[in-house]
């Protein structure tokens, strides 16, 4: 019924209102979400053998850690956690170039985990969750 044009198309406008809606901190979210997704994909593709694939998902990922995740770091007022913060967006990045360049896709699960805590712990911190409970 649809073309796969107007599919993506759809998609990219639903992102696009998703984008323009979200408040600061569902921005975050939604940068976790595609981090996650793409080194979820990362791992599929090792498994499975497509190298081109895999190298595009790795590059997505590292693209949202280092341009969204990180650059959005506010060294300011952050203090230390915003410096542990960058340390481990730093080790998760290069530990993903690392999986692909060296073919091996053995530590994903472990960097996947880390940014599932991460994106789960930003969550529960939500601004409006916390006006709700307090």
């Amino acid at each position: 019924m649809y073309s796969k044009t107007g599919n993506s198309a759809y998609s990219s406008v639903s992102l696009d209102s998703q984008i323009a809606g979200a408040t600061p901190h569902q921005l975050i979210v939604m940068l976790f979400d595609g981090a996650i997704n793409a080194m979820r994909r990362a791992e599929i593709y090792f498994q499975s053998g497509n190298i081109a694939r895999r190298g595009e998902m790795i590059s997505r990922a590292i693209n949202i850690i280092d341009n969204g995740l990180r650059a959005g770091l506010n060294h300011e007022i952050g203090g230390k956690i915003t410096e542990d913060l960058e340390s481990l967006y730093e080790y998760v990045s290069r530990n993903l170039l690392e999986a692909n360049i060296n073919k091996s896709g053995e530590k994903l699960p472990h960097l996947i985990s880390l940014m599932v805590d991460l994106s789960e712990t930003w969550k529960a911190i939500e601004p409006n969750r916390q006006a709700q409970h307090g």
